[in-house]
Order: C-alpha cells, then structure tokens, then sequence
C-alpha cells in the first residue's frame, strides 16, 4: 500500500531535522571541549608549507567537524596577530576538505544489503549500542574524559536517529508531483545553487545541509543533475559565518573571510564552466542517475579536493584578491590594536579551550610586566633615573588596563562547559588576576619611597644596601618562581612559593632590628629607617601576592578556597618538608 505524503510526515521531518541539527551540535561541541586549548596549539604551529597548512585544516576540522568553526577561529587568530593572511589560506583550504567527513559517516545511512557486514555498518544497527554506551558512560562514570566520550557518542546516535527519521518522513514525497516538479528546477545550476546556498547560510552548516540533501536521496528523485548544482551553492553559502564573524574585526581578519569565500566562489565557478562544458560536449554517463547518500559524499569531497588541488598553486592569488577587496583606505589609518588585547578575541569564546589558551596567554604577560615593574623600580634605589620610573607608571597603568578586560573575559567564560584540565587554568586565572595586577600597583609603592629619597637627596649606607641587595635577591627569585609556575601550571614549584615567602618576611623583620641598631649608635637616621620600612613592608606585600598566585595554582581545581587556610594545613601537613625547604633558603639568603 502507497504511503501518502500529509502533515504527520512534515511534523516526523521537522522532528528528524531538530535531532539530527541538534545531535551534530552535541557531537561538535563535545569534540571541541575534548580537544580543548591543543586546537590552538596545532593550529599555531604556522608554517610556510602550504602542504603542511592544508593538512592541518583537514585535520582540525575533521575533528571538531565543523570547517565554519576552524574558518572562524582561523579569522581570530588573524585579527588577534598569532597568524597571518598567507598562512591562513591553507588552512582555509584544508577545512573546505575536513568537513566531507561528516558527508561519509552520514552515506553510512544508504548503504543496503542482506550480508550481516552490511547490516552491521548501518547506522540503525550499530547506533542503538553506541546510545546506550554513551548512556551508561555518562551516568555510571565518573571520569570526566569517559563522560565527553559518553557525549559524542550520544551526540552522534541523536544525529543519525535524526537522519533516519528525516529519510523516513520524506521518502513519500516519491509519490508527489510537486515535488518532483521542484526538483526539475534545481536542474538549473543557477537555481540549484542558490537553494543550496540559501539553506546553508541559514544553518551555517554545510555539513548539515549536504545531510539534509543526502536524506532526501531516499525518495529516488534526487538525481546528480539535480545534486550537483546544490552542492555548490553549500560551498558558497558555508562562507556566511566566517563573513559575519569578521565583522568589526581588523583588515586582515576581513581578509581571511574574503579569501574563504573567494577560494569557494572561483573553486565552484571553475568545476561549474569546466563540468557542464564537458556536459554539453560529451554528457556525462551519471548525470541523470539517482544519487544516493554516498554519491553525495563523492561529489562534496571530489568538489573540495580538486578545488584545492587547483587553487593551492594560486594561493597567492587568493590573498591579492582579499587585499585588492579590502583596501587601506587612503589617509585613513586602521586603528592600532594591542597585541596582547587582541588575544582576547570574542571570537574565541565558541571554542572555551581555546578562549582559555588566550587568557593565559594575557596573563602571563601581565605577570612578567608585574615582576619587570618591580625589579626597574627596585633598581633605582640609590641609582635614580627619570625614565625608568616613567617607565614604571607606564607598565603599571598597562597591567591595570589588561587586568580589567582579563576578568572581563574570564567571566564569560566561566559559565562555559570546559575540560577538566581547562577549567583547573580557568579557575587558577579568576583567582590570580587580581593579585597579579596588584604586584605592579606595589611597585609603584616601590618608587614612591625611592622617589621621597632623592628629593631629599638620601641615601642608605653600605651595610643597609648590602642587606637591602639579599633581600631583593630573594624577592626576584620568589617573583621568577611564580612566573614559571604559572606559566607551565607547574605545582612542583607552586609549593616552594611558601617557605620562601615565609623567609622573606623573617628578613624583613631582621631588617628592621638591624636598622634599629644602627640607629642606637648613630649610624642612621629615623627618616631614612622609615624609607627602609616602606620599601621592606612594600616587598613583603609583593611576596604575600606571590604566594597567593602559587596556592591558585596548586588548588586550580577547587573552586572554593581560602588561601590562608590552605597555607596553615601546608605547613600542618608537610611541617618536615616545610622546615627543610626554609632551612634551604635562609642559608641561600642569609642576610651579611
């Protein structure tokens, strides 16, 4: 009996096309979070092999299977400088060829056959296991790896459940002349790519859309004729989200999403003249063939293989283009943008891990600005130079401007669904800025004191300068060590953070019974010992924050903490270690 096509069959399709969107969009977004901040890095590792740029584009985006997202991060990484425009054309490219393999897992949906290795490979044998995997994975284990997985697994079963209803709500539209009729039109290769083009920009997917094409491949009545045009114009209409995210973006980052569509508008312009010339001369076999869901996939990854194939070589080309489109306008400058603001990309905030990698990025150079600012104030002691202390106020209004857009952006990030491992950087970021911002406020305290004594023309004499020199010694190193753990998450050397701390507050009340004395015998003044005070209390603040960033980062993970508490169990837990590692210190600092 011949199954009609009514509004129940619209309502199944509509519900099959919301599983199968939303199912892709949980694969991805598990994907991504798996691969966190290592995105970045691959895609960092820029190189002038065109070669090696289309590889890691493919690559990329194979995994987070989504060309539009790597284009778009692509397009941040320009506008932020990481990446430039002749390095960013590979990788464009090598997205456009990632992203068909999304098309081959969907052709899995069309396969027939009454071997039992057949049966095996279709999607509704094999999905309903890969579901209940991804179930049990999720609410039985703990581990936050084996809960991703569970996600991209349930992701995916959700995407080919989707497919399979999508397929099963259209394949009576067979029977409709109306549809048949519709189809016809889009034989017309201007027609059929503007469809496809259309439908791609609005779910800025062309993985997505070729899947929609490949379900209605079920009713028979998709041949290649009809196909092929549509495909194109899903090539084109991908470009939409890289052009939209471009905007307000720098000159380069617009020319990136110019060199993404230019690269899909000449690749399809070409294969189009170059296809249908041949058609008209000598028809292809296949053309009125009925496609199916792998015939799909061959068309999409043939298209995008032989389009780089052709433009690689002409790559250059691409980027005159996008340069000649976005033009420097005369007398008109682009403003300047920070480099390490434009880390901060907004951009990015799509792909937490890579969000995440940036923020560090910001905040280790806010931290190493923070420790330069005190060292240049502390070097002017006795040694007063005016544009070393401008240079002071400079670094420290800079931290100050890069502290407040940090939290900003961390605070957007924050209620994003991150790794394990990123939100340990994420929590250990939220935690630490402010202390990092207020190492350089204090070095700014630094050269007020300095600054009081050369107004006043004062100096300290030979014995507090050499007592004075030990304890910056120790103050640089305790500074260099939460940088370096910082920097590399280190917790090994995060926890030697604290003796020395300890320490410096032993030599800052040493100090100051050393002045005393000197005092008594007239060796010094009372208003050069309330400088050497200001100046003492002043490092001893730096170390406190020091020790503050090394407990953010030996309790990354903990959301609630309270470093004080946390510096007493240390000590309670570990009191042998503690006393040792001091005992090392003092004698490395041992005042003279």
């Amino acid at each position: 009996m011949e199954q009609s096509f009514d509004i129940f069959n619209v309502l199944s399709m509509i519900g099959g096309l919301s599983l199968f969107l939303y199912g892709m969009n949980v694969m991805g977004d598990a994907l991504s979070k798996m691969a966190g901040g290592k995105l970045e890095r691959v895609l960092e590792k820029l190189t002038t092999n065109k070669l090696m740029a289309v590889l890691l584009g493919a690559g990329v985006t194979a995994v987070i299977q989504s060309s539009s997202a790597t284009t778009v991060m692509v397009v941040g990484f320009v506008n932020s400088g990481i990446m430039k425009l002749k390095q960013a054309v590979g990788i464009i490219m090598g997205a456009n060829i990632g992203t068909t393999i999304t098309s081959w897992i969907l052709s899995l949906s069309g396969l027939s056959g009454d071997s039992l290795f057949i049966k095996l490979l279709k999607p509704t044998s094999f999905t309903p296991i890969l579901a209940l995997i991804g179930v049990i994975l999720l609410i039985f284990m703990k581990s936050e790896k084996k809960h991703d997985i569970g996600t991209i697994l349930l992701g995916f079963a959700v995407l080919m459940f989707g497919m399979d209803a999508m397929s099963s709500a259209v394949k009576p539209l067979a029977e409709v002349d109306a549809f048949t009729n519709i189809l016809i039109m889009f034989e017309n290769p201007i027609l059929g790519m503007i469809a496809g083009l259309v439908l791609t920009a609005i779910i800025q997917s062309s993985s997505a859309s070729v899947g929609i094409l490949q379900a209605l491949c079920v009713t028979g009545k998709i041949t290649y004729a009809n196909a092929i045009p549509i495909i194109m114009g899903q090539n084109i209409g991908t470009c939409i989200t890289a052009v939209l995210s471009s905007v307000g973006a720098s000159k380069d980052a617009k020319r990136a999403s110019a060199v993404h569509l230019y690269f899909n508008v000449i690749g399809t312009t070409i294969f189009m003249v170059v296809f249908y010339l041949v058609n008209a001369i000598v028809p292809w076999p296949f053309i009125d063939d009925v496609a199916g869901a792998a015939g799909i996939a061959v068309v999409h990854t043939v298209f995008n293989v032989l389009a780089t194939l052709v433009l690689l070589p002409m790559s250059n080309l691409l980027e005159t283009l996008a340069v000649k489109t976005i033009k420097d306008k005369a007398g008109e400058e682009e403003e300047e943008q920070d480099a390490v603001l434009s880390l901060l990309d907004y951009r990015f905030l799509d792909q937490p891990g890579i969000a995440i990698a940036q923020s560090h990025k910001v905040a280790m150079e806010m931290v190493r600005m923070s420790r330069d600012a005190v060292l240049e104030a502390a070097s002017l002691i006795g040694n007063y130079d005016e544009e070393k202390a401008s240079h002071v106020r400079y670094i420290e209004d800079k931290v100050d401007v890069y502290e407040d857009a940090l939290s900003a952006y961390l605070l957007k990030l924050s209620g994003r669904d991150v790794s394990q491992d990123d939100n340990r950087i994420l929590s250990t970021l939220l935690h630490s800025v402010g202390d990092i911002e207020r190492i350089s406020d204090l070095s700014v305290d630094v050269l007020l004191g300095v600054e009081r004594m050369h107004k006043k023309e004062q100096a300290f004499s030979k014995k507090a300068m050499e007592e004075l020199n030990v304890y910056g010694r120790a103050l640089k190193d305790i500074l260099d060590l939460t940088v370096s753990a910082l920097e590399n998450s280190d917790r090994d050397k995060a926890i030697l953070v604290q003796p020395m701390e300890d320490l410096i507050d032993t030599m800052n009340k040493e100090l100051k019974k050393r002045h005393v004395k000197r005092l008594k015998k007239g060796k010094c003044t009372v208003e050069l010992g309330m400088s050497l005070s200001d100046i003492t209390d002043t490092y001893e603040r730096i170390s406190d924050h020091c020790s503050n960033v090394a407990v953010c980062i030996v309790q990354g993970d903990d959301d609630e903490f309270e470093a004080h508490d946390y510096r007493k169990q240390q000590k309670a837990d570990e009191e042998a270690w503690f006393a040792k590692k001091y005992e090392e210190f003092e004698a490395e600092y041992a005042l003279p």
